[in-house]
Protein backbone atom coordinates (compact mmCIF):
# COMPACT_ATOMS: atom_id res chain seq x y z
CA UNK A 1 0.00 0.00 0.00
CA UNK A 2 2.92 2.04 1.10
CA UNK A 3 5.08 1.78 -1.68
CA UNK A 4 7.89 1.68 1.00
CA UNK A 5 9.60 -1.50 2.28
CA UNK A 6 9.51 -1.35 5.41
CA UNK A 7 6.35 0.28 5.88
CA UNK A 8 6.20 3.16 8.12
CA UNK A 9 3.93 3.08 10.63
CA UNK A 10 5.03 5.17 13.26
CA UNK A 11 2.51 8.31 12.66
CA UNK A 12 -1.08 6.96 13.20
CA UNK A 13 -4.17 9.74 13.60
CA UNK A 14 -7.57 8.20 14.09
CA UNK A 15 -10.39 10.39 12.65
CA UNK A 16 -13.86 10.29 14.74
CA UNK A 17 -16.25 12.07 12.81
CA UNK A 18 -19.66 13.36 14.57
CA UNK A 19 -22.89 14.16 12.98
CA UNK A 20 -26.63 13.91 14.03
CA UNK A 21 -29.76 12.19 12.08
CA UNK A 22 -32.99 13.49 11.65
CA UNK A 23 -33.88 9.94 11.13
CA UNK A 24 -33.84 9.73 15.39
CA UNK A 25 -37.16 11.19 15.29
CA UNK A 26 -38.63 7.57 13.97
CA UNK A 27 -37.55 6.99 17.45
CA UNK A 28 -34.89 3.38 16.07
CA UNK A 29 -32.02 4.31 19.08
CA UNK A 30 -32.31 3.54 22.75
CA UNK A 31 -30.09 6.79 23.56
CA UNK A 32 -31.73 10.44 22.56
CA UNK A 33 -30.05 12.85 20.08
CA UNK A 34 -28.04 14.80 22.46
CA UNK A 35 -25.75 11.56 23.34
CA UNK A 36 -24.17 12.57 20.26
CA UNK A 37 -23.01 16.26 21.75
CA UNK A 38 -22.18 14.93 25.06
CA UNK A 39 -19.89 12.21 23.74
CA UNK A 40 -17.89 14.58 21.48
CA UNK A 41 -17.09 16.50 24.72
CA UNK A 42 -16.30 13.73 26.34
CA UNK A 43 -13.89 12.95 23.35
CA UNK A 44 -12.14 16.20 23.96
CA UNK A 45 -12.12 15.67 27.13
CA UNK A 46 -10.06 12.36 26.49
CA UNK A 47 -12.23 10.00 27.96
CA UNK A 48 -13.74 8.05 25.79
CA UNK A 49 -12.87 4.79 25.07
CA UNK A 50 -11.43 5.73 21.78
CA UNK A 51 -9.49 8.26 23.46
CA UNK A 52 -7.48 5.21 25.96
CA UNK A 53 -7.09 2.62 23.05
CA UNK A 54 -5.42 5.67 21.36
CA UNK A 55 -2.84 6.28 23.94
CA UNK A 56 -2.57 2.52 24.17
CA UNK A 57 -1.41 2.24 20.41
CA UNK A 58 -0.11 5.91 20.37
CA UNK A 59 -2.02 7.48 18.10
CA UNK A 60 -3.62 10.66 17.67
CA UNK A 61 -7.31 11.55 17.86
CA UNK A 62 -8.85 14.28 15.43
CA UNK A 63 -12.29 14.90 16.28
CA UNK A 64 -14.23 16.74 13.56
CA UNK A 65 -18.12 18.19 13.68
CA UNK A 66 -20.18 17.23 10.93
CA UNK A 67 -23.52 18.50 11.60
CA UNK A 68 -23.74 18.14 15.36
CA UNK A 69 -27.36 19.22 16.23
CA UNK A 70 -27.22 20.21 20.10
CA UNK A 71 -24.48 23.29 20.87
CA UNK A 72 -21.01 21.65 21.65
CA UNK A 73 -19.57 23.51 25.39
CA UNK A 74 -15.95 23.00 24.09
CA UNK A 75 -13.29 25.26 23.70
CA UNK A 76 -13.09 25.74 19.77
CA UNK A 77 -9.44 25.10 19.18
CA UNK A 78 -9.44 21.61 20.02
CA UNK A 79 -12.68 20.31 17.50
CA UNK A 80 -11.80 20.84 14.00
CA UNK A 81 -15.55 22.10 12.17
CA UNK A 82 -16.92 21.36 8.94
CA UNK A 83 -20.80 21.55 10.10
CA UNK A 84 -22.92 21.05 7.18
CA UNK A 85 -26.00 21.78 9.17
CA UNK A 86 -27.63 20.80 12.53
CA UNK A 87 -28.18 17.06 11.06
CA UNK A 88 -29.14 15.37 8.39
CA UNK A 89 -33.06 15.23 7.57
CA UNK A 90 -35.22 12.64 8.00
CA UNK A 91 -34.40 9.57 5.98
CA UNK A 92 -37.71 8.28 6.15
CA UNK A 93 -39.69 10.91 4.51
CA UNK A 94 -36.77 12.34 1.82
CA UNK A 95 -33.53 12.64 1.16
CA UNK A 96 -30.52 12.98 4.16
CA UNK A 97 -29.16 15.45 2.22
CA UNK A 98 -28.42 17.13 -0.89
CA UNK A 99 -26.23 15.60 -3.75
CA UNK A 100 -23.54 18.62 -3.56
CA UNK A 101 -23.86 18.81 0.65
CA UNK A 102 -22.59 14.43 -0.11
CA UNK A 103 -20.01 15.89 -1.73
CA UNK A 104 -19.12 18.75 -0.05
CA UNK A 105 -18.71 16.40 3.08
CA UNK A 106 -16.69 14.40 1.01
CA UNK A 107 -14.23 16.91 0.34
CA UNK A 108 -14.11 18.03 3.97
CA UNK A 109 -13.10 14.45 5.24
CA UNK A 110 -9.98 14.39 2.41
CA UNK A 111 -9.13 18.29 3.64
CA UNK A 112 -8.91 16.41 7.31
CA UNK A 113 -5.99 14.27 5.85
CA UNK A 114 -4.63 16.73 3.86
CA UNK A 115 -4.29 19.06 7.16
CA UNK A 116 -2.90 16.04 9.11
CA UNK A 117 0.05 15.08 6.08
CA UNK A 118 1.52 18.09 6.77
CA UNK A 119 3.23 17.18 10.20
CA UNK A 120 3.89 13.49 8.74
CA UNK A 121 0.92 10.71 8.50
CA UNK A 122 1.98 6.74 8.36
CA UNK A 123 -1.72 5.21 9.42
CA UNK A 124 -4.94 6.17 8.73
CA UNK A 125 -7.73 5.03 11.87
CA UNK A 126 -11.73 5.68 11.07
CA UNK A 127 -14.12 6.43 13.66
CA UNK A 128 -17.27 8.41 14.33
CA UNK A 129 -20.28 8.76 16.38
CA UNK A 130 -24.05 10.13 15.75
CA UNK A 131 -27.15 8.41 17.34
CA UNK A 132 -29.28 7.10 15.08
CA UNK A 133 -26.02 6.56 11.93
CA UNK A 134 -26.64 2.52 12.65
CA UNK A 135 -30.16 3.28 10.68
CA UNK A 136 -28.32 5.02 7.68
CA UNK A 137 -25.42 2.51 7.86
CA UNK A 138 -28.10 -0.30 7.36
CA UNK A 139 -30.58 1.17 4.34
CA UNK A 140 -26.87 2.60 2.65
CA UNK A 141 -25.73 -1.44 3.04
CA UNK A 142 -29.15 -2.48 1.82
CA UNK A 143 -29.29 -0.27 -1.23
CA UNK A 144 -25.40 -1.22 -2.55
CA UNK A 145 -25.31 -4.93 -1.59
CA UNK A 146 -29.22 -5.81 -2.71
CA UNK A 147 -29.67 -7.16 1.15
CA UNK A 148 -32.92 -6.73 2.57
CA UNK A 149 -33.16 -4.54 5.38
CA UNK A 150 -33.61 -7.27 8.22
CA UNK A 151 -30.53 -8.73 6.81
CA UNK A 152 -28.63 -5.85 7.31
CA UNK A 153 -30.66 -4.07 10.49
CA UNK A 154 -28.95 -4.66 13.74
CA UNK A 155 -29.33 -3.53 17.45
CA UNK A 156 -27.21 -0.39 17.09
CA UNK A 157 -27.23 1.66 20.98
CA UNK A 158 -29.36 -2.07 21.97
CA UNK A 159 -32.84 -1.29 21.00
CA UNK A 160 -35.70 -4.04 22.30
CA UNK A 161 -37.32 -6.18 19.60
CA UNK A 162 -40.33 -3.57 19.14
CA UNK A 163 -37.47 -1.04 18.88
CA UNK A 164 -35.49 -3.10 16.34
CA UNK A 165 -38.72 -4.01 13.90
CA UNK A 166 -39.65 -0.78 13.85
CA UNK A 167 -36.24 0.51 12.63
CA UNK A 168 -36.32 -2.78 10.07
CA UNK A 169 -39.57 -0.56 8.72
CA UNK A 170 -37.62 2.50 8.86
CA UNK A 171 -34.69 1.02 6.64
CA UNK A 172 -37.01 -0.26 4.40
CA UNK A 173 -39.24 3.12 3.88
CA UNK A 174 -36.46 5.42 3.44
CA UNK A 175 -35.35 2.84 0.63
CA UNK A 176 -38.85 3.02 -0.55
CA UNK A 177 -39.02 6.75 -0.17
CA UNK A 178 -35.28 7.45 -2.16
CA UNK A 179 -34.41 4.84 -4.21
CA UNK A 180 -30.59 5.28 -3.90
CA UNK A 181 -28.87 4.27 -6.73
CA UNK A 182 -26.81 1.71 -5.55
CA UNK A 183 -24.07 1.52 -8.04
CA UNK A 184 -23.21 5.71 -7.11
CA UNK A 185 -21.96 6.25 -3.72
CA UNK A 186 -22.10 9.54 -3.29
CA UNK A 187 -26.30 8.84 -4.52
CA UNK A 188 -26.38 6.32 -1.86
CA UNK A 189 -24.32 9.09 0.56
CA UNK A 190 -26.86 12.02 -0.06
CA UNK A 191 -30.17 10.10 -0.44
CA UNK A 192 -29.49 7.99 3.25
CA UNK A 193 -26.34 7.94 4.41
CA UNK A 194 -24.87 10.84 6.96
CA UNK A 195 -22.93 13.82 7.19
CA UNK A 196 -20.40 11.81 9.45
CA UNK A 197 -20.46 8.80 6.82
CA UNK A 198 -20.08 11.47 3.97
CA UNK A 199 -17.03 12.61 5.66
CA UNK A 200 -15.20 9.16 6.18
CA UNK A 201 -15.53 8.25 2.77
CA UNK A 202 -13.41 11.54 1.86
CA UNK A 203 -10.97 9.80 4.75
CA UNK A 204 -10.61 6.77 2.90
CA UNK A 205 -10.54 7.80 -0.52
CA UNK A 206 -7.56 10.61 0.64
CA UNK A 207 -5.89 7.61 2.24
CA UNK A 208 -5.74 5.58 -1.15
CA UNK A 209 -4.59 9.06 -3.12
CA UNK A 210 -1.74 9.30 -0.35
CA UNK A 211 -1.51 5.29 -0.44
CA UNK A 212 -1.68 5.65 3.40
CA UNK A 213 -3.15 2.16 4.68
CA UNK A 214 -7.00 2.91 6.27
CA UNK A 215 -7.49 0.95 9.10
CA UNK A 216 -11.30 0.52 8.90
CA UNK A 217 -13.16 0.63 11.90
CA UNK A 218 -16.60 -0.98 12.87
CA UNK A 219 -19.91 -0.99 10.84
CA UNK A 220 -20.31 2.72 9.91
CA UNK A 221 -17.00 3.46 8.72
CA UNK A 222 -16.99 0.09 6.88
CA UNK A 223 -19.97 1.49 5.26
CA UNK A 224 -18.36 4.65 4.36
CA UNK A 225 -15.67 2.58 3.00
CA UNK A 226 -18.01 0.89 0.27
CA UNK A 227 -19.45 3.99 -0.79
CA UNK A 228 -15.56 5.20 -1.58
CA UNK A 229 -14.98 2.30 -3.52
CA UNK A 230 -18.48 2.64 -5.67
CA UNK A 231 -17.22 5.98 -5.92
CA UNK A 232 -13.59 5.28 -6.92
CA UNK A 233 -12.84 1.16 -7.14
CA UNK A 234 -8.76 1.23 -7.11
CA UNK A 235 -9.76 2.68 -2.92
CA UNK A 236 -10.30 -1.02 -2.21
CA UNK A 237 -6.59 -1.37 -2.25
CA UNK A 238 -5.85 0.80 0.32
CA UNK A 239 -8.04 0.27 3.11
CA UNK A 240 -7.87 -2.59 6.46
CA UNK A 241 -10.63 -4.40 8.24
CA UNK A 242 -9.69 -4.38 11.46
CA UNK A 243 -12.43 -6.08 12.73
CA UNK A 244 -15.72 -7.57 12.47
CA UNK A 245 -18.63 -5.89 14.25
CA UNK A 246 -21.40 -7.19 16.23
CA UNK A 247 -23.64 -5.60 13.64
CA UNK A 248 -25.27 -7.77 11.00
CA UNK A 249 -24.83 -5.10 8.28
CA UNK A 250 -21.16 -5.20 8.79
CA UNK A 251 -20.91 -8.87 7.33
CA UNK A 252 -22.59 -7.33 4.11
CA UNK A 253 -20.72 -4.29 3.72
CA UNK A 254 -17.13 -6.75 4.10
CA UNK A 255 -18.39 -9.35 1.72
CA UNK A 256 -18.91 -6.14 -0.51
CA UNK A 257 -15.48 -5.14 -0.08
CA UNK A 258 -13.53 -8.34 -0.47
CA UNK A 259 -12.32 -7.69 3.14
CA UNK A 260 -11.47 -10.62 5.91
CA UNK A 261 -11.37 -8.89 9.34
CA UNK A 262 -8.51 -9.10 11.54
CA UNK A 263 -10.18 -9.40 14.95
CA UNK A 264 -13.84 -10.77 16.18
CA UNK A 265 -14.42 -9.60 19.48
CA UNK A 266 -18.16 -9.03 19.23
CA UNK A 267 -17.48 -4.78 19.60
CA UNK A 268 -19.96 -2.70 18.34
CA UNK A 269 -19.10 0.90 20.22
CA UNK A 270 -17.62 2.58 16.94
CA UNK A 271 -15.50 6.08 18.06
CA UNK A 272 -12.72 4.51 16.18
CA UNK A 273 -12.10 1.87 18.80
CA UNK A 274 -11.86 -1.43 16.37
CA UNK A 275 -9.33 0.87 14.48
CA UNK A 276 -7.39 1.85 17.30
CA UNK A 277 -6.45 -2.02 17.82
CA UNK A 278 -5.88 -2.49 14.09
CA UNK A 279 -3.32 0.00 14.45
CA UNK A 280 -1.67 -1.91 16.90
CA UNK A 281 -1.70 -4.96 14.91
CA UNK A 282 -0.10 -3.27 11.76
CA UNK A 283 2.43 -2.00 14.28
CA UNK A 284 3.04 -5.33 14.93
CA UNK A 285 3.67 -6.11 11.15
CA UNK A 286 6.00 -4.19 10.43
CA UNK A 287 7.80 -4.89 13.31
CA UNK A 288 7.80 -8.48 12.78
CA UNK A 289 8.90 -7.42 9.07
CA UNK A 290 12.15 -5.30 10.08
CA UNK A 291 13.33 -6.48 13.15
CA UNK A 292 12.67 -9.96 13.28
CA UNK A 293 15.51 -12.33 11.58
CA UNK A 294 15.55 -14.92 9.13
CA UNK A 295 16.69 -18.42 9.56
CA UNK A 296 19.63 -17.70 7.98
CA UNK A 297 20.67 -15.05 9.77
CA UNK A 298 20.07 -16.54 13.12
CA UNK A 299 21.72 -19.41 12.11
CA UNK A 300 19.14 -22.00 12.65
CA UNK A 301 19.02 -24.98 10.79
CA UNK A 302 16.46 -25.28 7.79
CA UNK A 303 13.83 -28.35 7.53
CA UNK A 304 15.75 -31.26 6.53
CA UNK A 305 15.11 -33.52 3.45
CA UNK A 306 11.56 -35.75 4.01
CA UNK A 307 12.44 -39.26 4.99
CA UNK A 308 12.02 -41.75 1.64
Amino acid sequence: MSGVCPPPAGRATIFTLAADHGVVSEQVSAYPQVVTSQMVENFLNGGAAVNVLARHVAARVVVADFGVAAPLGYAAGLLRSYRLGRGTANIAEGPAMTYAEALQAIEAGMALVEAERADGLDLIGTGEMGIGNTTAASAMVAAMTGATPAEVTGRGTGVDDATWRRKVAVVARALAVNRPDGDDGVDVLARVGGFEIAGLAGVVLAGAAYRIPVLLDGFIAGTAALAAVRIAPAARHYVIAAHRSAEPGHAHALAALGLDPYLDLGMRLGEGTGAALGIGLARAAAAILTEMATFKTAGVSEASEPCR
